[in-house]
């Protein structure tokens, strides 16, 4: 029988840290998603390599 209640216990400090996590993990996504949409990143432009100078 006191196998069947360890079994039914939970770790109440990991489950809430768990949790504060996910939360936290979502405000941080929130905040980035709201970067992004303020700030954009332009993909860096690809400059075509110039062509030496021939030499006098």
């Amino acid at each position: 029988m006191s196998e069947r209640i360890e079994e039914n216990i939970i770790d109440l400090s990991g489950e809430r840290k768990r949790r504060v996590h996910d939360l936290n993990e979502q405000r941080l996504q929130k905040v980035r998603a709201a970067f992004v949409s303020a700030l954009p990143l332009n993909k860096p432009v690809i400059k075509a390599k110039k062509k030496a100078k021939k030499k006098r």
